[in-house]
């Protein structure tokens, strides 16, 4: 769920952007195709919520501030680590020092809930269907955790930045 999760959140920055500024940027701190973000806030909304999950409204208002509370942290760290900023909300009414909006926050509240009663119950009948072994499936799985460990540490070394992706 995380690497699936994060593969959709970076298709939805990169297609984002490229709509509404016509060109192609590779969003986010990593060089692969993937969000961590995004998957840390998806994985975490099933775990941590998965007690409301019966409660739609509270598991909305509960989505708003786990998410708020990640993304609000995690670019309080990035823009600590490297002295930019991977987005700013600086701009938008009801927004928290540049880093969270209540349009984003809405956002995430909403795609949460798709998460909870849709996605993630979709990619999990998915998931248990993959007609591969079980030792394949587990190799898979380190291949993919191996490739984003490497681009974890190479990103450090060298974060991606520049136009369309980061500002000061």
């Amino acid at each position: 769920m995380f690497f699936t999760f994060s593969g959709i959140g970076w298709l939805w920055e990169v297609g984002l952007h490229l709509v509404v500024d016509g060109m192609f940027f590779n969003r986010g701190f990593m060089a692969g195709p993937w969000l961590p973000i995004y998957g840390t806030g998806g994985v975490l909304i099933l775990v941590l919520l998965k007690k409301w999950r019966s409660r739609p409204l509270l598991s909305f208002g509960l989505i708003v501030l786990l998410c708020g509370t990640v993304e609000y942290f995690a670019g309080l760290f990035l823009e600590t680590m490297f002295g930019v900023r991977w987005w700013n909300y600086s701009d938008m009414l009801f927004q928290i020092q540049g880093r969270v909006c209540l349009e984003g926050l809405l956002l995430f509240g909403t795609g949460g809930l798709f998460i909870i009663y849709i996605a993630a119950p979709a990619l999990d009948r998915q998931f248990r269907r993959l007609s591969v072994s079980r030792k394949r499936k587990r190799l898979l799985c380190v291949i993919l955790c191996a490739l984003f460990a490497a681009d974890l540490v190479l990103s450090f070394i060298s974060p991606n930045m520049g136009p369309g992706i980061t500002s000061l």
